[in-house]
Parts: C-alpha cells; sequence; structure tokens
C-alpha cells in the first residue's frame, strides 16, 4: 500500500503542547507504550488460538458470496436486508460510504443493473408497512441475518416477508394474492451449524452463508454479513477487504502506538483515565461517512461499556459515543463541545479527495459576504469547517483526533473499519473488561422473548410484569 493510499491518523490536537494542560503530556504517552504492546500482543495470542476470528475476515475467501451475487445480477431491483444491530448497521455503513448517495433513486441502467439497497433494522410497524407496500416482491431479494437465528426483531420482520412470499397478503396490482418460490426470493446469513435459520435452510434449499464463531454481530461488517449485500449491490469488495488487510499488516508491523489502532486507542484509554473525558464523539466531515459513526457507536458502546472486569470487579466503565457530522452539527452540537462540560474527545474524520466536486460561481462581486466563496469548492469549504472546528476546541483546551482518508472508496474505508475494530479489542484491553460480550443486551432481549410469550421464559415475563403493573 502507497503513502498516497493509506488513511493517516493525526492525535497533534490531544496533546498538551498544542492545547494546554488539559493536553496529553509526552511522559503520559510513553507511559501507554508497554501496556499497549502487552495489549496488542493480548490481542494476537487470542487471534492465534481462534477466539477472534474477526481478525482473519480481511484474508477470507469470497468468491462464493461474489459468485453468488454475479448469478442474481439483474434479476432483482431490490434487495431487503433484515437485521439489527451488528447485523445491519455495517451494511448501512458500507452502502453509505460506497454507493451513489442516492442510489435508490437511480434508474436501473444508472445503477448498473444491481438493486436498490433497503435495510429495515427496526420493527416499527409504519415503516414496516410502509416499505412493504412499496417492494415489488417479485423483483425483491431478502436477505435474513441473524447468527442465531432467534434475534426477535429479525425474526419477526423474517415471518412478515416470509408470508407475503407464500400468498398470503395481496398483491399491489389487485386483490389477487401473490405466491413466490421462497428458496429463490430469500438468502440467509447465519450459523454455520444451528440455529432456526440454518434449519430452514437446510430443509428447504435456500441458500445461507456462514458467520463464524468468534465473529460476534458488531466485528461482522467483514464477514458475509456486509460483504454479500456489498457484493450484490455492485461494491468493490476485493477493495475493501485489500484496504483492510493492509492495516492488519501495518498493526503487526508497528506494534504499540506506532499504528493507528493502538494510537487512537491509546490517546482514547488517556482521555478516559487521566482526564475523565467520558463521551468520545465521531464526527465525519463527509456525509458518506456518517454512518461510519453510527456503526462505530455500536462498536464502542456495547463492546467497552462493562459493568465488571475480567476479576469479576465491579468497574462499570466504558466511554459513551456520539455521533455528529459537519458540518451540520457545527451549528447545533458544537457549541456544546467548545464552551459546556470539558468531558469529550472528538475524532473528526476528514477526507482529502471528494468524488464529485462542486466549484462556487463568480457571483455578487458586490456582495462580500458572497463574493469570497467565488471559485472555491464545497469540499474546500466543508475542510476548511473542519480545522475551524478543530481550532477552536483546540484554543478551549479542547481535545480532538483526526482521521484523514484520502478519498471515500472501498480500500480507505476497509482501513478505517478494521483500524476501529482492532483499537476497540485494544481499548477492552487496556479496561481489563471483556471487550466482546454482551451481557447487558442479552438481559433485555431475553426480557423480550418472556413478555412475548417465548416457552422457557415465563419467570422473567413475571419480573418485568411485577416491576411496573399495569404497564
Amino acid at each position: 500500500m502507497s503513502e498516497r493510499d493509506a488513511i493517516e491518523l493525526d492525535v497533534t490536537l490531544a496533546l498538551a503542547e498544542a492545547i494546554g494542560s488539559g493536553g496529553i503530556t509526552g511522559r503520559q504517552l510513553e507511559g501507554c507504550a508497554g501496556p499497549m504492546a502487552a495489549a496488542q500482543a493480548a490481542l494476537e495470542g487470542r487471534r492465534a488460538a481462534g477466539d477472534l476470528a474477526w481478525m482473519d475476515l480481511p484474508g477470507q475467501d469470497v468468491s462464493g458470496l461474489v459468485r453468488f451475487a454475479e448469478e442474481r445480477h439483474g434479476r432483482f431491483d431490490n434487495l431487503l436486508v433484515l437485521g439489527i444491530g451488528g447485523s445491519a448497521l455495517g451494511t448501512i455503513a458500507l452502502g453509505g460510504a460506497l454507493l451513489h448517495p442516492y442510489h435508490n433513486l437511480l434508474s436501473k441502467e444508472e445503477r448498473g443493473g444491481t438493486p436498490r439497497l433497503f435495510v429495515l433494522d427496526n420493527v416499527d410497524p409504519d415503516q414496516t408497512r410502509g416499505l412493504f407496500d412499496l417492494l415489488d416482491w417479485e423483483r425483491t431479494l431478502t436477505n435474513v441475518v441473524s447468527k442465531s437465528g432467534g434475534t426477535a426483531e429479525t425474526a419477526a420482520a423474517y415471518l412478515l416477508v416470509r408470508d407475503i412470499l407464500e400468498g398470503h397478503v395481496a398483491g399491489k396490482a389487485g386483490p389477487a394474492a401473490i405466491r413466490l418460490p421462497v428458496a429463490e426470493h430469500m438468502v440467509f446469513t447465519t450459523d454455520p451449524e444451528k440455529g432456526v435459520l440454518r434449519e430452514i435452510a437446510e430443509e428447504e434449499g435456500i441458500p445461507a452463508f456462514p458467520i463464524s464463531a468468534g465473529v460476534g454481530g458488531r466485528f461482522s461488517v467483514l464477514s458475509p454479513v456486509g460483504v454479500l449485500p456489498a457484493a450484490l449491490c455492485g461494491m468493490d469488495v476485493a477493495a475493501l477487504l485489500a484496504g483492510a488487510d493492509a492495516m492488519d499488516r501495518r498493526i503487526r508491523e508497528s506494534p504499540g502506538l506506532r499504528n493507528p489502532a493502538g494510537l487512537f486507542a491509546g490517546v482514547q484509554y488517556l482521555e478516559y483515565t487521566a482526564f475523565t473525558r467520558r463521551l468520545s464523539v465521531m464526527m465525519p466531515y463527509s456525509a458518506r461517512l456518517r454512518f461510519v459513526a453510527d456503526w462505530f457507536k455500536q462498536l464502542w458502546a456495547e463492546s467497552l461499556g462493562k459493568a465488571r472486569d475480567r476479576r469479576g470487579s465491579d468497574v462499570h466503565v466504558g466511554p459513551t459515543p456520539v455521533e455528529a457530522l459537519g458540518a451540520t452539527d457545527q451549528h447545533s452540537q458544537v457549541q456544546l463541545y467548545v464552551e459546556g462540560p470539558d468531558d469529550k474527545v472528538v475524532t473528526f474524520l476528514r477526507v482529502g479527495s471528494f468524488d464529485r466536486e462542486a466549484t462556487m460561481p463568480q457571483l455578487h462581486p458586490e456582495k462580500p459576504a458572497l463574493a469570497y466563496l467565488g471559485g472555491h469548492g464545497l469540499g474546500e469549504l466543508l475542510n476548511a469547517e473542519q480545522r475551524a472546528t478543530a481550532w477552536a476546541l483546540a484554543r478551549r483546551g479542547r481535545p480532538s483526533i483526526r482521521v484523514d482518508l484520502p478519498r471515500v472508496d472501498a480500500h480507505a474505508l476497509g482501513q478505517l473499519l478494521y483500524m476501529l475494530e482492532v483499537a476497540t479489542g485494544l481499548m477492552g484491553e487496556l479496561l481489563d473488561i471483556n471487550a466482546f460480550d454482551q451481557p447487558g443486551v442479552e438481559l433485555g432481549k431475553e426480557a423480550t422473548y418472556g413478555l412475548m410469550g417465548r416457552t422457557g421464559y415465563e419467570a422473567l415475563a413475571r419480573e418485568v410484569a411485577g416491576l411496573r403493573k399495569g404497564a
């Protein structure tokens, strides 16, 4: 990978020499180097033992996924992805970054024969029925994504779609019901061996791709969870994985704080522990990266928000992730960041070169408030606003980090996503917690099962019902 293609991390405006007493000192960074090297060694040890299969995803064979996508090219106008959390957010981030900003509004020819992308990641009935009313089901492929197969929200959406395909719902053209071959209009992404979706796939011949053990939902974007929809929609999955692989090599060849993942985690750890900055803001100055911040929010929160450390002691740790979008949220959140509580570290995502530039015309020379913009591009203005926001924070002693992407393409995105995944694992090691479980989420899932009448969860249903009688 050439330097021209590499993403870079700049932590200058988090350091004391740039922002004063509120910044990290050289001694603090030096003190973090040893623990960071140990943290990276611990991750690599678990990787070698097969515990962290997500770390090997950049080198996976995706020929089967690509072949599946090629065989269905042009057959479907819509790809509907059913999933929630890590089963949806990665796909949304990939689509937002790598497809045309208005992909779903383009004609089939303008989309190159690839389908529109719809990701249904909630069970809101208005949203669900509203989307279902618009889809031509004969031209829709549904990808059901759930490792366990039993995630309530995804299972509910699957049942509704299945009901439509089996002809129990009237078609759009009139009262006559439609009936479509399920195995031709559905594909599952699920556990390779067990779970209800795997059972149905084997019983009915529905295509199914595996989510391997050691690949948790929030670390699954580079697995078939994200790569299958990406391939179906014509994204460059080879470049995406090549970018992740380049970042993987970079991290392994330059351990500790000398690689972007280690440096990002080290600065975030020091901000959290030494300066009690409990909020971690990610603020892309690119609309195409806004859903990367949404994806990162789950990655950071679900991995690092833990009640107990590895020894079982109560610690209740975890930085709270916040998403913002530049320049939009300069006009809604930055006032708080600059003058409110000093409890945040901001990570800016900045793009060097935009695919589409719009140069402002030189009009109204007699109006200084407008004339100064003439001849400048919108990308130039956006990056100037990022620099100005970082400066305003620094002037008040507020820290920020900047991740520079040469451009928003599959290779750069692969680097960024993998870097943030590894940084999350490293942060977990530094906090001495398990970054790869989510007991708090599981508790809520199980209570939902009970409230909805799932066998085996009756006691939880009674406990929840007793908390607020009549609710």
